[in-house]
């Protein structure tokens, strides 16, 4: 079996330093070989791709634009009435994945409109996200990138998004039905949401192209007190072949440093 692959989320992990440049020299320094971040577009591009060269990282994922955070948004794939924002989003995730060799976009739902009845709009809201996820199938699969998608909880993380599980996320998969799009598996997320992460893991792993890592319930280190044994779902994904990147998306309880040695002690022991 073949050992697994972690990369960095610079948007969680080196966060004692505030430029993403100086977040991705700690991670390679630290022994990653690739990274991942949320949103990159304050940026600029050319030193992004500097630095990268430099360090000979990979650039295993990128997010969509979130649209306008300060009022309320946090993507918009499923948002009606959005529609021409997400593809102006999508173009400019498509122009530093393309510059980056970055070879996943995370294309995100977004919320269920303030005030608005999660029941009532969501045929509508899964409609918009579906129609969406066809037009970036077609530009995405041109230039040779995969666009997935994401649940995120919706009973501690964010109690709006629209996407929540991935039985919703394998539903809207379906109706896509392009090999472009897939899920995006964040274990944090699955296990408060739905929990029985051995057999959904198997159920949804062929169609997964990333997964994202952290314990539950507060987010910290793979290895620190929670819910979750990751020795024993490391040993999975390695049954299951898994061969893509895993992401270290935590909020490290001291220095991104110090929590560290959970990774050190897995590629320790699959040297």
């Amino acid at each position: 079996m073949a050992p697994l692959k972690f990369c960095a989320n610079i948007s969680w992990l080196f966060t004692e330093l505030p430029e993403v440049t100086q977040r991705m020299r700690d991670a390679a320094r630290a022994g990653f070989r690739a990274v991942e971040a949320a949103w990159i577009y304050s940026s600029d591009l050319k030193e992004l791709k500097t630095v990268k060269d430099e360090t000979g990282l990979e650039f295993a994922l990128i997010n969509t634009p979130p649209g306008d955070l300060s009022a309320g948004d946090l993507g918009l794939g499923a948002v009606p009435g959005r529609e021409q924002e997400f593809r102006q989003g999508l173009d400019l995730a498509v122009q530093y994945a393309k510059a980056l060799d970055c070879r996943r976009i995370h294309l995100m739902a977004g919320r269920v409109p303030a005030g608005a009845d999660r029941c009532a709009v969501a045929m509508e809201m899964e409609d918009t996200f579906v129609q969406n996820l066809k037009h970036a199938a077609g530009v995405l699969s041109k230039e040779g990138i995969l666009g997935l998608i994401e649940p995120i909880n919706t009973r501690i993380t964010d109690p709006r998004y629209f996407l929540d599980s991935p039985h919703q996320a394998a539903v809207i998969l379906q109706r896509v039905a392009h090999p472009s799009i897939r899920m995006q598996m964040d274990i944090y997320h699955w296990q408060i949401m739905d929990g029985n992460l051995t057999q959904n893991i198997r159920k949804y792993l062929p169609m997964t192209g990333h997964i994202q890592i952290a314990q539950v319930p507060d987010r910290h280190e793979p290895d620190s007190d929670g819910e979750l044994s990751y020795t024993y779902l490391f040993k999975l994904l390695e049954e299951l072949d898994y061969q893509d990147y895993i992401g270290c998306e935590y909020k490290p309880q001291r220095s991104t440093e110090a929590g560290l040695d959970w990774l050190r002690r897995y590629w320790s022991s699959h040297n």
